[in-house]
């Protein structure tokens, strides 16, 4: 769905370049800058027009809940951890994290109104993946982080954009979807899976169940 609103994007920056183009190479200069200007507008927002495609099609398709990707991690001292993020296509990501606990986000468009009829289903792109502490004090004081997971930069920003209306546009929202804080723990591995709620984190082995279970 999200290639076919990608390719409906790129018509329509194609047909202003073609118009910019007409203008711009059309009659005589008589009236030179002001088409000079109007061709220039045309091109410029046909070129934002293609950034936003590309941004749009970063995201993905969220229908039934499905998994995003598992994280595991390795303890290197004392609230620090060496964490490895696999996506869903197998891509894998290493990070340093400190703290006690763990946190991954991602942003979420969500359709409304007549989008939902058509069948258009959330999308979403995995965000940030954070790290924390227990105490107030060590959040205070220590050494924080924070990395970005999908690292698409395109100039545009269209989850911001829509963000900026604080809700008033009629036919989408942007939300972010966080899944709870998690212990860390040496050997822990967790997949991370996304519903139209958000994002949910579950433990895959011994060792993430266990520090679930102090944590609790």
């Amino acid at each position: 769905m999200y290639i076919v609103i990608t390719f409906l994007i790129a018509v329509v920056a194609l047909f202003l370049v073609f118009w910019g183009a007409r203008v711009l190479l059309s009659g005589s200069w008589v009236m030179g800058f002001l088409r000079g200007s109007v061709g220039l507008v045309f091109f410029g927002l046909a070129l934002w027009i293609v950034l936003v495609a590309a941004d749009v099609y970063s995201y993905r398709n969220l229908g039934n809940e499905h998994s995003v990707g598992v994280v595991s991690f390795k303890k290197i001292a004392e609230q620090q951890f060496e964490v490895k993020f696999s996506d869903a296509d197998g891509i894998s990501q290493k990070f340093e994290l400190y703290g006690d606990q763990w946190q991954l986000d991602a942003r979420m468009l969500k359709w409304q109104g007549p989008l939902i009829r058509w069948g258009i289903e959330p999308a979403y792109r995995l965000d940030r993946l954070s790290g924390r502490y227990l105490t107030l004090q060590d959040e205070r004081v220590r050494e924080r982080s924070v990395h970005q997971i999908d690292g698409a930069n395109y100039g545009v920003d269209i989850w911001q954009f829509v963000r900026g209306f604080d809700k008033n546009l009629p036919f989408v929202d942007a939300v972010y979807g966080s899944a709870t804080f998690l212990p860390m723990e040496d050997g822990a591995v967790y997949e991370v899976r996304i519903s139209h709620s958000g994002l949910l984190a579950r433990p895959l082995n011994q060792q993430a169940t266990t520090a679930l279970d102090g944590w609790q």
